[in-house]
């Protein structure tokens, strides 16, 4: 027992000691973070001049509560009156849909997590927990569900910091995420509280919205990033308890005004094409808190800001992303684990593929089918439907779904899109499950409407992490299987981790230098990275790219054309012209999320599942040059790291790629690539 004992206090000393230097590289890692965002918002903020840009903006628009809400609740998305539509709604034409929302209630399946709940995103289930309960109680009636969300209530209570202590500690995603929550609970559960329970959740959420408020308050100088998620969940959040407190503390009106001041700035900022520039796991994660704040004012106030573009035609980007099969979609940007998720492997399959169901929030097009009366947006809603996907709030469908609302079927929609501000064409033959589909990428990180902003809005600060330095890349997919493309989530973004070029063994803007990979670049220089042709006809189509200001200036890359071709019948014919100003080695890569086999002198297959893609790649020009030196690697990425410390995470194998580099030095290059798909 004195061996154990001792044992015991070693093991004890050495854990506390591994802790503390695991939380200091974190602290470290969250420090340097920090210091290039701060001087980022630096360089940013000499450009403001006078008044904060915010505060006329906090003054002109409208964040009022209506007159007939005042005093009421629950009043934020619903009244009594609205609710007692719903529960007739619940037990006829949405029965199927509502069913669907009670088979899988959180607060019923299990305890919230004990204080701090610091675990990722342990904070952002108890808040999606609470609303859940709250509404499903004040449409079943049933006490079960009310004790489960006042559990949840709780919890959220318990918790002192409201999302990480290492990160943005009471500001960030789980904060706007809780402030939701246990706001909205407290308005739909408002006369079924007691004094005392009113009291308390009142008062937690008036600290925490203080917090938020004071964090994100216009100051001298202060910058904001408009357009990502790390601003607009958080103030969602802030505006949706400002309109379930605004009569109970003298500060939620200032909380609404603000959160509707930035809001403008968001909705100027957000995709004038649909596309959404984070990538597809970030549009699942992200756009739920758009569509809240919109909801949330539009109830609260009586004004509607959705008629915007990216709303439009947000069902083009989800539809067009989705690969033929349903299970993962053509993956450009920060997306899951990239073969791993695809393989069903990896440490994010089971939150992006709950039992097999790929999440894709795909109940959010009922929302804007609803709002702007699109058949095509409700049709591709039923699409994803059809695959077996779920939803992260299942429960909203009773207030989205328009069932007088015909989908147009997903077999008559067009089969291919370009969108033009982003700069990316996708393509598939048929809507099938079989169907051969690629994706084509060459555009700036934020698309072109963010030069032209960047000048009208000096308090605007891009932070441009998640899109990938992958111009001019491409991703194919046919008979069923993923046969080339991205990576993956990366912490650290590498063009090599994407089909295009590299150049001495160096890829696009900035990377390698942390998780933004555009940081305090030109935007007007990479405003000229830009898809030059698109023609799409019977029998093939054609995409021509101009990646040639992708490439730091220092790499003398004068030009990078490409032309992608599809023949209809499974042939891909990728042309390269590249000329520099100095001899360099240029290098073409090819992704497989298995193997690459050499089935000849320069020529090579991958082989997914019994489908083959044939690889034949040639040095066209210059003559000189016969054949390429090549080499068949592991495909490392960085992984994310923890929060505040993303580009610090470990390496991780995903797949396999194959580098084609000239045999020498060149100033002017000609490059053919033959891809051909067999069984």
């Amino acid at each position: 027992m004195l061996i154990d004992s001792r044992f015991s206090r070693l093991f004890c000393q050495i854990l506390a000691l591994g802790l503390c230097f695991a939380a200091s590289v974190s602290h470290t890692s969250s420090l340097a973070q920090d210091s290039r965002e701060l001087q980022t918002e630096r360089a940013a903020s000499n450009k403001i001049k006078g008044a904060h840009p915010l505060l006329e903006l906090m003054r002109t628009r409208k964040s009022t509560l209506r007159p007939e809400l005042r005093g009421v609740h629950p009043r934020v998305y619903v009244t009594d009156k609205e609710l007692a539509v719903l529960r007739v709604r619940a037990h006829t034409t949405h029965r199927e849909l509502w069913q669907q929302a009670l088979s899988h209630v959180r607060a019923l399946n299990g305890d919230p997590p004990p204080p701090p709940a610091e675990a990722r995103r342990q904070q952002n289930e108890v808040a999606i927990a609470i609303a859940e309960a709250a509404f499903i109680y004040k449409i079943e009636g049933d006490k079960k569900y009310l004790d489960a969300a006042r559990k949840y209530m709780d919890a959220a209570v318990s918790y002192d910091i409201w999302g990480y202590a290492s990160n943005k500690p009471n500001v960030d995603l789980a904060a706007g995420h809780l402030l939701y929550g246990l706001g909205w609970g407290y308005d739909l559960l408002y006369h079924d509280l007691t004094d005392q329970e009113r009291t308390r959740y009142r008062q937690k959420l008036i600290k925490q919205a203080r917090l938020m408020a004071d964090y994100f308050k216009p100051k001298s100088g202060k910058t904001y990033s408009y357009s990502q998620n790390h601003t607009f969940i958080p103030i969602a959040g802030l505006g949706i308890a400002a309109y379930a407190l605004y009569d109970e503390t003298p500060e939620a009106p200032g909380w609404a005004a603000l959160s509707r001041a930035i809001y403008d700035r968001v909705l100027a900022t957000y995709s004038q094409d649909g596309y959404y520039y984070e990538g597809f796991e970030y549009w699942i994660f992200s756009t739920p808190w758009l569509v809240h704040y919109l909801d949330a004012h539009a109830h609260a106030t009586g004004e509607d800001l959705y008629d915007r573009p990216g709303f439009r035609l947000m069902h083009e980007y989800v539809a067009h992303s989705m690969l033929p099969n349903g299970d993962y979609v053509f993956d450009f940007g920060d997306i899951f684990e990239g073969p791993l998720t695809r393989a069903h492997k990896g440490d994010e399959y089971p939150r992006t593929h709950p039992q097999g169901h790929f999440n894709t929030n795909y109940n959010l097009l009922y929302r804007v089918a609803q709002r702007f009366q699109n058949g095509e947006a409700q049709g591709v809603a039923e699409w994803l439907k059809s695959f077996g996907q779920v939803n992260a709030e299942d429960f909203w469908s009773l207030i989205w779904y328009d069932a007088k609302l015909k989908p147009a079927p997903i077999a008559k929609q067009e089969r291919w899109h370009y969108f033009p501000d982003h700069e990316v064409v996708y393509w598939r033959s048929d809507w099938s499950k079989n169907a051969t589909a690629f994706a084509f990428k060459c555009g700036p990180p934020e698309g072109h409407h963010t030069e032209p902003l960047l000048k009208q809005f000096p308090d605007w600060r891009l932070s441009s992490g998640h899109a990938h330095p992958d111009a001019n890349s491409f991703i194919i997919f046919a008979r069923g299987k993923y046969l080339t493309g991205d990576s993956g989530y990366a912490g650290v973004p590498m063009t090599e981790q994407h089909n295009t070029l590299l150049i001495n063994g160096k890829g696009q803007g900035k990377e390698g230098e942390g998780h933004d990979a555009f940081a305090d670049l030109s935007y007007e220089l990479l405003n000229r990275i830009r898809i030059s042709e698109v023609k799409a006809e019977k029998d093939r189509v054609i995409v021509r790219g101009d990646a040639s200001a992708a490439y730091s200036p220092d790499l003398g890359l004068k030009k990078f054309e490409r032309e992608f071709a599809y023949t209809l019948g499974g042939d891909f014919t990728i042309t390269d012209e590249v000329e520099t100003s100095k001899p360099v080695t240029l290098t073409l890569l090819l992704h497989a999320d298995d193997r690459i086999q050499r089935v000849g002198d320069n020529r090579f297959s991958i082989n997914i599942g019994g489908v083959k893609l044939l690889i034949d790649p040639t040095i066209d020009e210059p003559k000189e040059l016969k054949d390429f030196q090549t080499a068949i690697e592991t495909n490392t990425v960085t992984a994310p790291g923890p929060p505040g410390a993303v580009d610090k995470g470990e390496r991780q194998a995903r797949g396999q790629k194959l580098s084609l580099s000239t045999p020498e030095p060149v100033t002017k290059a000609r490059f053919i690539q033959r891809l051909r798909i067999e069984e």
